[in-house]
């Protein structure tokens, strides 16, 4: 399995090489902050106070099929997962709980951009397909005024992506080994520097074994704002 993880990965690094390779001059390197959270409820609420603050990096270049008009992919490292708490800390009784996961992420964004001028704005959408590679649970609180702490690495499914109808390695406590959604995005970019906001909405399940489901809890939900350098 880990075999086939590493040619998937390279895969997408090649993919979006590819792609960045058609245009050189619109290779960005960009960084940024990721505020991440996961939905709670059916129709895809979350509760923004306890939003994680995570980061992503990595490499984006356009691909212009006209003046005002780009496809946009590339690879990402980013962070994303959610906190819980229940009570304060130093109550008697409080908890809190940190999923942290990361993962390389392959967007294709659809980017229409102002076709003149210093200061061009844009504005997209598009797919992304992640693969959850690394990341820790943390869990900290007290019972009855005894402290207690854990960390451990996030278990992943070792799904095969060649084979749709099944998920293998799932089970009670481990995380979907690919995440899906859709990308919208909106920013502003020099002869050298790029800003942008980015809204990732997850559709597929974090717990293994489950399905996009017909509701949408337990789903990825990440706000990003990062700043690009043109290479």
């Amino acid at each position: 399995m880990k075999k086939k993880i590493m040619i998937f990965s390279f895969s997408l690094l090649f993919l979006s090489v590819s792609v960045i390779h058609a245009q050189k001059s619109t290779a960005t390197i960009r960084a940024g902050v990721n505020l991440a959270n996961v939905s709670i409820n059916d129709d895809g609420g979350i509760d923004e106070a306890k939003m994680l603050a995570s980061f992503q990096v990595g490499i984006i270049g356009d691909f212009h099929i006209a003046p005002f008009l780009a496809i946009q992919s590339g690879l990402l490292f980013t962070g994303k997962g959610s906190k819980t708490q229940t009570g304060n800390e130093g109550d008697a009784n409080w908890y809190r709980s940190t999923a942290n996961p990361y993962y390389l992420e392959l967007p294709v964004n659809l980017i229409f951009k102002t076709p003149t001028g210093p200061v061009k704005f844009f504005a997209g959408a598009g797919p992304y397909l992640g693969m959850g590679i690394a990341g820790k649970n943390k869990v900290k609180g007290a019972i009855g005024g005894f402290n207690f702490t854990s960390e451990e690495s996030i278990e992943f499914s070792n799904d095969d992506p060649a084979t749709l109808d099944e998920e293998e390695g799932a089970g009670f406590g481990i995380m979907k080994r690919f995440d899906y959604g859709l990308n919208g995005l909106v920013g502003i970019e020099t002869s050298h520097l790029v800003l942008s906001a980015n809204y990732g909405l997850g559709l597929a399940k974090l717990q293994s074994g489950n399905g996009a489901g017909d509701d949408n809890n337990n789903k990825h939900r990440v706000l990003s704002f990062t700043l690009g350098f043109k290479l």
